[in-house]
Formats: structure tokens, C-alpha cells, sequence
């Protein structure tokens, strides 16, 4: 969630540090912070509660510049949002850190450093970190052998950059359970939390691995493993563009990313299809042998990912006939799960830094999984490059908080794996063939969706002045309805819940009124009579019904019933990605009316990498 940049230059790098916390925005926070050495090796620290742009005006007013510097955007876990718990945080001798993560002992630590004379004056666990560094600094006389010396006391995640006006040539980092990058340039190095942060200045990057603390100067990187060997991490070259991160004509981002949504899947299923048939290759070379192998398989996820995994659950079962679970990762966590035989764990992620998921994708390699498989968006992340198969979404950066194109595309990946897994337990060459071409004809079925955003945009206002939403579904469309009521109570703050048509007379009726609108999506399959009977209970309770329907599905627009009619032939296996389109532009459109902040709700983050 939070997001760090360092640079050490030839150069003044407060614009690079700038930039780079311009570009990490999107995760969410509620303070930013700078921290930079000058050439008389003095340190100058200006934080602020807010967004980068009042970190930016405050350095008109406060000016900072030096070669050597850190910054920070943080979303508060311990501690108010305010300037005295922004970071970085300073200790004695000009010794500042930048962290993200939790520690989880720094109670004992605190004790302790006060004990010993250390003044705090934020209520974080970062101060702890830092007051921590300098109390060996200060024995050591190497910051480098001081933080390593912290970071083998400190219990918890953790990515941190330390910088000292005493050894003003050099940044320090390590990691542990939350993401570091380091950049690579000309007579000039650089450090992130993500490698968006850094496409400006240079498209060349290093990945630490879990314990590593690098030294990082302008000409040259230095890695300590967690064993304490000299270590060499391989330098990739990322294919994101420095300019993939910006609006266009579009007002926000999440308006911008769900018009994206037919090139988004069309990327994800490039050179993955052909000939009507799927390329197992995609997942991995050794996915072949491992999908004959799966007898079950396990899905976990967090959020909009999660409702991807319920969706699939329902496609996994009735056309590969083999069993499905999907948990929440914060819950499987903490399960002690019994593992079937040849069971295939599937994570889920946008970030692919999502803590919970990570650390269940950890715990299955020691529960007996047959293996495991990454569905992610971000090539260069931990749950990527830890997971055995892998299939990226393409999906490009997202920058909007609330997902969406990450969400369609997600569906595509699973899909893919659908068909995959089918191939070796139930289908044949034509059935593989029909499902291909259902992917294949997704992209343009999104293109006739989103003509129906002037429609949604006019219906937004009967949601305006809503405090509470329902929202209906049966089969997999009640994932879809998940997704739905999730959107609307991401952006426009309007208490929305989801159900399965079917529970509605188990007690959710009683919420239904004239003031309680009841979105429903209804394509034209299997489930559609019963989802139509249970529809008349709302109407007959007074409630007021929007219908996202298939033109054949007998729907008609009448009082207190409204019915807006999408595309015509989307089949059962198409209709989750499709009908998810109306209830993103929905959301999208009665925020606006709402005046709310689209791209950065509030108390809301992109990439949660703590608990």
C-alpha cells in the first residue's frame, strides 16, 4: 500500500523522488514525505498529511535538494494519518528511513530503546526501526552492518531504505515480505517499491529476494543474502512504457481503464489461442503434465480477485467435472486447511503483492499442493516469480483503486485455465474448439457493451440520493452480483450488498422498499425462470428492479420495473465478463453524481501488502 522511492545521483534527485511518488499514487495513501542530503552533508526532511501535490508545495516553501535522498507515501496502520507519523522518520546523526510493512515486535522494541535514552515522537513502527539502525550505528560505525543487525531482530514484513548524512554516497535496503526493486542507470542507482516508480528515469531493474539488504551507490549494488552470502540478483528489462500510466482524454483513470477492457483481454489472449485451440504452454512448460495430474483445485484470492475465483468455481466443476473451493486468504490462512490429493492451488492477485495471498500461496508449498499457479498482472512481483505456473493478464497498469479491467481479465486467465484443465478431464477437440471461440469473440461483445454507457449514465440518476443497494444474481452471475455491489460501495459509498437470488425470501426481503433499488443481472441461461420468480417477490414487496437483461429473455420495461437490454447471443461460458461492463460504468456514474474521489476512495489502498 505504502510506496517508497530512493535515489542517489550526480544530480539533484528531489524531482526524481517526486515523480516517483506521483506515480505510486495510485495505491492509496494519506501523508507523503522527502528526505534528502545536501552537498554540505545536511539532511533536510519535509513531510505533509495528504496527496504528493501538498508535498510539492510545501518544498516551494521549505526548498530541499541534494544527490542523496528518500520519499514515501504512506497509509497509516499504526498511528493517525498526521505529519508526525508520515515518514521518513529521523534519529540522531541525520539517520532517516522510509519502511513499508508491519512490525510486529516493535512494543518490546520501543521499551527498550527507551530505556536506553531514545526519544519517540510518532506513535509508528517505523520510529522504532530507525532509533534501532542508529543505536547500532552508532556501535558498528557501518550503516550497512546496522541495518543488517536491526533487520535480524525485527519480527513482521518489511521493506526499508535508509539513507545517513554521514555516509552520504549511499542508500541501504532490505527486504522482507513486502516488494523492492532496485533501478539501474548511468553513474546513478535507484530503489522502489514498485517499478513504476522509476520508468522515467531508467527501464532496467533488480528484484530482491526474501532477507536480502543491498547497498546501493551510484555506480554499483552490493547484496547480502539472508545467510549472510555476497549475492548477484539478475538485471531484467521491464516492457512497461514510461507513459502507461496516464488519462488520455478520459477524466479519471477508472473511466479510462474500463474502456481498455476490449484491448485488455484481446492482449491476454494473444499467442495464447490459435486454431481453436488453447496453448497449455502459456501456464508454464511443465503445466502439461501438472493439469493431467490435478484431481482438485483450490482458489484463493482477496476482494474483486476473490469474486474472479467464484465464478471460476462454477465453470470448474461443471465442465472439467473436478472439485473447487475458493477462500478468502486472510481466512485460509488461519484455517490449518486439509489438502485433497493432486489438488492444484491457484492464487489470484492484480498486484501480485497482496499480503494475505502471498503468504497462503507460501503456506501451500508446505501443505503437499500438487503445485502451484499465479493469475496476476504484475510480471515483475513476488507471487509471480514464487509460484510454479504463471499466467499473466496483461491487463497493463491499473491505476484506478476500485479494479476493473484487472477483474475481465482475471476472468479471461481463468477461462483459459477452464479449458486447460477440461482438455485432460472432460472435453474433447470440439468442445475445446467452442470455448476457444467464445474467448475469442469477447472483445468485441465489450466494444457492444460499452454502448450502452449514455443508457447507464442517465439511470445512475435514479441512484444518486441512495443510501443502501441490493444486488441479485444466480448461478455464476451472484459472483457477478458480488462484484457489482462491491464497485458501488467502493467509489460511491453507498451501502450495497450482494445475494443469490434464491436466499431473497431467507431474509433479505426485509430490507426491500421503494427506497432500496434491486439490481439484477439476468442473461438468457438455464437459471433465468427461477431468477424471474424471484423477482416478482421484490416486486410484490414494493421494491424498485433494474434489470440488466438478454433482449430474448422476455424482460420488459414497466412500472417500477427497468429494464436495460444487453448485447443479444452471450452465451453461459460469456456471461460473467460481459455483464460485470454495466455494473462498472454503473458505479463509475453515480460516484460522479456523488462528487466522490473515483480513482482514490477513501480508507482505501490498491496494492495491500499488509495484513
Amino acid at each position: 500500500m505504502c510506496g517508497i522511492v530512493g535515489a542517489v545521483a550526480g544530480r539533484n534527485v528531489v524531482p526524481v523522488l517526486i515523480e516517483g511518488l506521483k506515480r505510486l499514487e495510485y495505491r492509496g495513501y494519506d501523508s507523503a514525505g522527502i528526505a534528502v542530503v545536501d552537498a554540505a552533508q545536511k539532511m533536510a526532511r519535509v513531510r505533509t498529511v495528504g496527496k504528493v501535490k501538498m508535498l510539492e508545495e510545501a518544498l516551494v516553501t521549505t526548498p530541499a535538494a541534494g544527490h542523496l535522498g528518500i520519499a514515501h507515501t504512506r497509509w497509516a496502520t499504526h498511528g493517525v494519518p498526521s505529519e508526525r507519523n508520515a515518514h521518513p522518520h529521523i534519529s540522531r546523526d541525520g539517520l532517516a528511513l522510509v519502511h513499508n510493512g508491519i512490525i510486529e515486535n516493535h512494543e518490546e522494541l520501543r521499551d527498550e530503546l527507551k530505556r536506553i535514552g531514545y526519544q519517540f515522537t510518532s506513535e509508528t513502527d517505523t520510529e522504532v526501526i530507525a532509533h534501532r539502525i542508529h543505536f547500532h550505528f552508532s556501535k558498528l560505525g557501518d550503516l550497512f552492518k546496522a541495518v543488517r543487525a536491526t533487520v535480524s531482530e525485527l519480527e513482521g514484513a518489511y521493506a526499508l531504505a535508509v539513507i545517513s548524512q554521514n555516509e552520504p554516497g549511499r542508500i541501504i535496503v532490505a527486504r522482507m515480505g513486502c516488494p523492492v526493486v532496485l533501478g539501474l542507470g548511468v553513474e546513478e542507482n535507484f530503489v522502489a517499491s514498485d517499478v513504476a516508480a522509476l520508468l522515467p528515469v531508467t527501464r532496467r531493474f533488480m528484484f530482491l529476494d526474501e532477507g536480502d539488504v543491498a547497498e546501493v551507490t551510484r555506480g554499483d549494488i552490493r547484496i547480502i543474502d539472508r545467510e549472510g552470502n555476497s549475492a548477484e540478483r539478475p538485471a531484467r528489462d521491464s516492457e512497461l512504457s514510461a507513459d502507461a500510466a496516464e488519462k488520455g482524454q478520459y477524466k479519471h483513470f477508472m473511466l479510462k481503464e474500463i474502456h481498455e477492457q476490449p484491448r485488455a483481454v484481446a492482449n491476454t489472449l494473444q499467442e495464447r489461442v490459435a486454431n481453436g485451440r488453447l496453448l497449455e504452454a502459456a501456464f508454464g512448460p511443465a503445466a502439461t503434465e501438472i493439469f493431467k495430474r490435478t484431481e482438485g483445485v483450490q482458489i484463493v484470492a482477496c476482494g474483486t480477485s476473490y469474486h474472479a475465483g467464484v465464478v471460476a468455481r462454477y465453470f470448474i466443476e461443471q465442465i472439467c467435472r473436478i472439485p473447487c473451493r475458493v477462500e478468502i486468504a486472510s481466512e485460509y490462512r488461519y484455517r490449518n486447511p486439509v489438502v485433497g490429493r493432486n489438488t492444484l492451488l491457484v492464487t489470484i492477485s492484480q498486484s501480485g503483492e497482496t499480503a494475505d495471498t502471498l503468504a497462503a500461496m507460501r503456506l501451500g508449498k508446505q501443505l503437499g499442493y500438487l503445485s502451484t499457479l499465479a493469475i496476476c498482472n504484475a510480471p515483475e512481483s513476488s507471487l509471480v516469480r514464487e509460484s510454479d505456473l504463471v499466467m499473466l493478464t496483461r491487463a497493463g497498469p491499473e491505476i484506478g483503486v476500485a479494479s476493473t479491467k484487472a477483474f475481465a481479465t482475471q476472468l479471461i486467465a481463468l477461462g483459459m485455465l477452464v479449458i486447460a484443465l477440461a482438455k485432460h478431464h472432460s472435453a474433447d477437440a470440439e468442445r475445446e474448439r467452442g470455448l476457444v471461440q467464445r474467448l475469442i469473440e469477447l472483445p468485441s461483445l465489450f466494444e457492444r457493451t460499452l454502448e450502452l454507457d449514455p443508457v447507464i449514465h442517465k439511470l445512475a440518476l435514479r441512484f444518486a440520493d441512495k443510501n443502501h443497494a441490493l444486488f441479485l444474481g444466480r448461478g455464476a452471475l451472484h459472483a457477478v452480483a458480488m462484484e457489482g455491489a462491491l464497485k458501488l460501495k467502493e467509489i460511491s459509498y453507498i451501502h450495497a450488498e450482494a445475494y443469490a437470488a434464491g436466499e431473497l425470501k431467507h431474509g433479505p426481503l426485509a430490507l426491500v422498499d421503494a427506497d432500496m433499488p434491486v439490481i439484477t443481472v439476468a442473461p438468457n441461461n438455464d437459471l433465468l425462470e427461477k431468477l424471474k420468480s424471484n423477482l416478482m417477490e421484490v416486486r410484490a414487496r414494493g421494491g424498485e428492479l433494474y434489470v440488466f437483461a438478454d433482449p430474448d429473455s422476455g424482460f420488459e420495461s414497466s412500472d417500477g420495473v427497468h429494464v436495460i437490454k444487453m448485447p443479444r447471443h452471450v452465451s453461459y461460458f460469456q456471461a460473467p465478463v460481459i455483464y460485470t461492463v454495466p455494473l462498472q460504468l454503473l458505479a463509475y456514474h453515480v460516484a460522479i453524481l456523488k462528487g466522490t474521489d473515483v480513482d482514490q476512495p477513501r480508507n482505501l489502498a490498491k496494492s495491500v501488502t499488509v495484513e
